[in-house]
């Protein structure tokens, strides 16, 4: 395993993530949405995730830049990111899924929300955000770089940590005691942990 086969599977799986999304996203937008929590902190939000998972890593795959951060790639922990990769897709086919007409790229309830609490909902309540982050720590282990390979932990973590609570407190305003109920029950993004 080499840096730049490292390199190209990095760009295959974001392809795939972006293959995986669009479909949800066709499919969402036919049912209009009912509340929205867009304004300019959620695009600013959205914009330090993008620029971490995406920009960053991006430019460092096209252009090797940023060069004096590199470092030697360990074929295992290529593999290893390989694997997070699959895992992370796999994760996010799920969660669009089970997720059907609710799904959103923002803080929206659509009309007709459901309160999905199956299928990967049944042990987490945010599995697409677990999803980011094995995303983020599939970043890490496959591009051999000091700045684009944990830019995607520090951008989507800038993102999770300044929307979780607010997309929790939007879901208890809209389902009340039933999700409060299936917060006791489930964890945040790892089952049995947080």
């Amino acid at each position: 395993m080499t840096a730049t086969i490292a390199k190209i599977i990095w760009l295959i799986g974001g392809l795939a993530w972006f293959a995986l999304r669009f479909t949800p996203r066709e499919r969402s937008r036919k049912t209009p949405v009912h509340y929205s929590g867009r304004g300019t902190r959620e695009y600013a939000l959205l914009a330090a995730s993008l620029t971490g998972l995406g920009i960053m890593p991006f430019v460092y795959v096209v252009a090797h830049f940023p060069r004096f951060a590199d470092y030697p790639l360990n074929p295992v922990q290529a593999y290893l990111g390989i694997a997070v990769e699959v895992c992370c897709l796999w994760l996010f086919y799920r969660s669009h899924h089970d997720l059907g007409h609710n799904w959103s790229v923002s803080l929206d309830l659509r009309e007709r929300h459901t309160l999905v609490t199956t299928g990967v909902y049944a042990r987490v309540r945010h599995p697409m955000y677990a999803g980011f982050w094995l995303m983020a720590f599939g970043q890490v282990l496959l591009l051999p770089n000091w700045v684009a390979g944990p830019a995607g932990l520090i951008g989507f973590g800038i993102l999770f940590f300044g929307r979780v609570a607010r997309e929790e407190a939007m879901m208890i305003t809209a389902f009340g005691d039933e999700y409060r109920a299936y917060m006791r029950r489930t964890a945040r993004v790892v089952p049995w942990l947080y």
